[in-house]
């Protein structure tokens, strides 16, 4: 008598699994899927992502604030010349840029030498931040390539 009811507890555990999992997949899922296209997560900044490295006055700003970042921040008991130009300068959108850069560094008592770093960085695009200069409008999001130095 208990095998025969331990079985059909079992074969209903295994019956609703299947449920559930027939109704994730048909009802649940196309519903999500459905949310996730739609406008709702879309976010309209009016910078648009570029995928080939482009020159404009965002990027170079950019690769400015990402070189103070650096000279102030990172590098601060060293005497260090930036390149006058980035290598690449991606627009991500949304007001994120990438910015990958030859740095030379000349430490105190050795050699100089160069690095390449990539600096990912964002611009706080509001009402009352329209000044690509001001260093507070930017922050740093991810910086490499000047580790172990």
């Amino acid at each position: 008598m208990k095998s025969k009811f331990k079985t059909s507890k079992l074969v209903l555990l295994i019956i609703g699994l299947a449920a559930l999992l027939a109704l994730q997949a048909k009802v649940v899922m196309p519903y999500i899927y459905e949310i996730a296209a739609s406008d709702l997560f879309l976010e309209d900044s009016g910078d648009e992502m570029n995928r080939q490295s482009a020159s404009n006055q965002m990027t170079l700003a950019a690769f400015s604030q990402c070189n103070a970042y650096i000279a102030n921040n990172e590098l601060p008991d060293y005497t260090v010349t930036f390149s006058q130009a980035a290598i690449n300068a991606f627009s991500l959108g949304n007001f994120r840029y990438v910015v990958n850069a030859d740095i030379d560094i000349q430490p105190a008592d050795s050699t100089a030498f160069t690095r390449r770093y990539v600096c990912r960085i964002k611009f706080s695009n509001d009402e009352d931040n329209t000044d690509t200069s001001t260093p507070d409008n930017w922050s740093i999001e991810g910086l490499s390539g000047l580790e172990n130095i």
